[in-house]
């Protein structure tokens, strides 16, 4: 006979005491102390078939559209309305107009990166909203009397919903139904502490469960729910907030600042000042001011994170904020939670040993009733249902769920004989005074990764189940010895981050000397060296400092969890927190990156950046990897670009203050942009990078983008003004602009070649494809027509590439004196 049937057929007993109200009618008011679990005949049906269609015809329906991405009109927005698109844009259909289509191809590459970038990101977008599918919250729905699980969007006002541990409250709505029901609201109002929920109280979507269970009724849904803009807006595919957008926005607004009085004053000067042809002077001023615009280096950060997103989805890793991709790369602490992390969710029974001459049969019958007591058992009850089924006739009078707050769980039982008694069931420390010699005998099971959980019954006339005091004087019956079954790939994933210089630390509310037996057995470094988390310092600092020294915690509360992630944080620690349950929730909540298992409760998916559906451990590598990618090769390709609108923007200025015609057409620095800047940063924005992340990108990037610009401006100028002197006639100023683009395309050449190191066989092959390109533009007659590029004579062409070697020699002095005078 089923628990639910015992409940079901309770008849007041000789043992109930006088406060019990067995057979209560579904009017009855529970005490609110001593709640007594209701009958089941008398729990809400839910509604009927024909109540849901009626509501759903008037269109009471939980219709929030929770995206995981923007939709494909943002994205199209996102790409091609841009400042600087509008720029470029106007510039195109101005050379359109007054030149050859040779100095319009600036518009077309544009149009191809756009696509390119739109392509991509569409992509992404298709992996994240299948992923998102796969990730989605089922609630548990009543309807006819059968409970089944339905989609978040198909839920209707009036509907009955279950809840149980780490399940999330979808919609606001009124509890119905409370078994020893805590919710934590602290994602709602900040306030950590669970409250306990009793028929009729309210109850408001964002909120999870944290221990009981229960159900409640609809009363809002769709938009009118509470938190469902929030919910909305914490699954969407983003694009900012984070050190990399932010440091490009910040460049990009720099840029802006340089850039339109330097184009105003070469448009004056181009135009006012010179006597030449009008077109002609167009071309060179649309030529000038092309180049400061750094345009490719937002399509291709876009580009890096969406491949990044699809790389992951392919590995079953729901992105549910971008950002994540590039914080979890940034990480230098991740903390993990034991069970389910480093350990797979089940639990096996190796050993029951009863203590103090207990009867072995009758500490089976007492376990399989405490299993069966339990609706929603964890993974630790579970393995003892499964080891101990309930075969007595038991009757549950009381039931306390397990609470990873006090560590243990219990129930009042009228057992067969009619006698009454109370059982706890949980950690033996939190159960046991210190110094019981049961404890010793533990300490050995601990000690070789197995866990223990005591069975004790509490004194004759002991306090009530919910008064922490329940374990005073209670009797150790037995000892459960489990077995937790570790994740394969969890030792090789620890020595990832060990080789990468993050630190691991294993937070865990069991035993710390079995958690550290655990992640000893998965070669943890200083797992030898457990500390008992209840022995921590309260003050952040002293906790800080005894975080900084351990790697293994044990006896963690949750709120502990907390407090030890902001602790980390204080001192200066980026930190990731990876966890499966609901005690996870508010670690995961504040850490930096909150990394949350498929398989884990609902509220702990709902607060985590990043999911991983698979629930693999391992998986957090590939995110590692990618961020680092992303975050590495952006910087390299960042540095190319702003390079490029150094040198521009000096070269303008130059121009300006010499009066002189600008040097080189639009189809000059096209060419140069693409063999030294376009072609060479996609793949470099796209390679393997296992750099470790450093902060402060924007300085990063300048210190050597500054000096690389000026001395490309400066040797570009020089060869350009001796040049001048040389030659003359109709066709000098084309002659001049050629050996003006020799020295800066050998200068640009060089910063690439110090961009692509460390050098691989492909990285060697790029630069050496990129120059093969330019020679073949300078030796081939047509492509010389094509692009306004011929080399007259010796001697200037080859004062050019003199001036270009001493030019790049400067370069590479010049950055590696940044290097040492201002180290990243």
């Amino acid at each position: 006979m089923t628990q639910r049937a015992k409940i079901e057929n309770h008849q007041p007993h000789p043992g109930d005491r006088p406060g019990d109200k067995p057979g209560i009618d579904a009017g009855a008011e529970l005490d609110p102390v001593h709640p007594v679990r209701p009958p089941v005949r008398h729990r809400p049906a839910g509604l009927t078939a024909a109540e849901v269609a009626e509501r759903v015809a008037r269109g009471e329906v939980n219709d929030v559209p929770v995206r995981s991405s923007r939709s494909t009109a943002d994205i199209v927005r996102g790409n091609v309305f841009t400042r600087f698109n509008a720029i470029i844009g106007v510039l195109w259909v101005i050379m359109l107009v007054v030149a050859p289509i040779q100095d319009s191809l600036f518009g077309f590459v544009i149009i191809a990166n756009t696509g390119i970038g739109i392509i991509q990101e569409l992509r992404a977008k298709k992996t994240l909203d299948s992923l998102a599918v796969i990730g989605e919250t089922k609630p548990t729905v009543r309807r006819d009397g059968t409970a089944a699980e339905v989609h978040t969007s198909e839920i209707v006002l009036g509907d009955c919903i279950e809840l149980g541990p780490g399940d999330k409250v979808v919609v606001d709505g009124e509890i119905a139904e409370a078994d020893s029901l805590e919710v934590d609201e602290s994602l709602l109002t900040g306030e950590a502490d669970p409250v306990v929920k009793k028929p009729g109280d309210q109850v408001m979507s964002g909120s999870f469960v944290v221990a009981g269970g229960g159900a409640f009724t609809a009363t809002k849904v769709g938009r009118e729910a509470y938190a469902a803009q929030l919910a909305e807006e914490a699954s969407r595919f983003t694009l900012v907030r984070s050190e990399l957008r932010s440091g490009i926005s910040t460049i990009l607004k720099y840029v802006t600042w340089m850039m339109v009085p330097t184009a105003i004053g070469l448009i004056i000067s181009q135009l006012v000042v010179k006597d030449v042809a009008f077109k002609d002077s167009i071309a060179r001023t649309v030529g000038g001011i092309v180049p400061m615009i750094p345009e490719g280096l937002v399509l291709l950060t876009s580009v890096a994170f969406a491949i990044g997103v699809i790389r992951l989805g392919r590995k079953q890793c729901l992105v549910q904020e971008l950002p994540a991709i590039e914080g979890l790369a940034r990480v230098d602490v991740v903390c993990l939670d034991k069970t389910g992390t480093l350990t797979e969710g089940g639990m096996d029974v190796t050993e029951l040993r009863t203590l103090n001459g207990s009867d072995e049969a009758y500490v089976r019958a007492v376990l399989g009733a405490l299993g069966e007591s339990d609706p929603r058992p964890n993974a630790s009850l579970q393995a003892i249902i499964d080891a101990y089924p309930d075969h007595e006739e038991w009757r549950c009078t009381r039931a306390l769920p397990f609470s990873s707050a006090r560590k243990y769980s219990g129930a009042a039982f009228s057992e067969s004989d009619g006698q009454s008694s109370t059982w706890l069931l949980g950690a033996p420390d939190v159960l046991l005074p210190d110094g019981d010699p049961v404890l010793g005998e533990i300490e050995d099971l601990n000690q070789q990764g197995l866990r223990v959980l005591l069975l004790a019954r509490a004194a004759d006339g002991a306090a009530e189940l919910d008064d922490p005091a329940v374990a005073d004087g209670a009797r150790a019956a037995a000892l459960v010895v489990l077995e937790q079954r570790l994740r394969p790939d969890a030792a090789d994933t620890l020595a990832y981050f060990a080789d990468q210089n993050v630190a691991a630390k294993v937070i865990s509310g069991d035993n710390a000397v079995s958690v550290g037996a655990v992640a000893g057995k998965l070669g943890l470094p200083g797992a030898e060296h457990t500390v008992d988390a209840r022995k921590l310092p309260a003050e952040r600092d002293r906790m800080a400092e005894a975080l900084d020294e351990g790697a293994v915690f044990g006896r963690v509360t949750p709120q502990q969890k907390r407090n030890m992630v902001g602790a980390l944080q204080s001192g200066g620690h980026t930190v990731a927190m990876t966890g499966d349950g609901v005690n996870d929730v508010l670690a995961l909540k504040d850490a930096d990156i909150g990394v949350s298992m498929g398989s884990g409760s609902e509220a702990t998916k709902a607060v985590a950046q990043i999911v991983l559906l698979n629930n693999s451990f391992s998986t957090l590598p590939a995110v590692v990897a990618e961020g680092r990618r992303v975050i590495g090769n952006i910087t390299r390709v960042a540095t190319l670009f702003l390079t490029k609108t150094v040198y521009s923007v000096l070269l303008a200025i130059l121009v300006v203050c010499s009066g002189i015609e600008y040097p080189f057409l639009p189809r000059h620095l096209t060419l140069l942009s693409t063999l030294t800047i376009g072609a060479p940063a996609f793949f470099l924005a796209l390679a393997p990078n296992k750099e470790r992340a450093k902060p402060n990108f924007v300085r990063r990037v300048m210190r050597y983008a500054i000096p690389g610009g000026i001395v490309a401006a400066a040797a570009t100028f020089t060869t350009y003004l001796l040049a001048r002197s040389h030659y003359s006639g109709t066709d000098a100023l084309g002659a001049e602009t050629s050996a003006a683009t020799l020295t800066l395309f050998l200068v640009s050449m060089w910063v690439l070649a110090i961009v692509a190191r460390p050098y691989t066989w492909w990285r060697i092959a790029l630069v050496a494809t990129m120059a093969g390109a330019f020679v073949l533009v300078l030796a081939v007659p047509w492509l010389q027509d094509f692009f306004a590029l011929r080399l007259v004579g010796t001697t200037i062409p080859w004062v050019a590439v003199g001036i270009a070697a001493a030019g790049a020699a400067l370069v590479e002095l010049a950055w590696r004196y940044v290097d040492r005078r201002y180290p990243a």
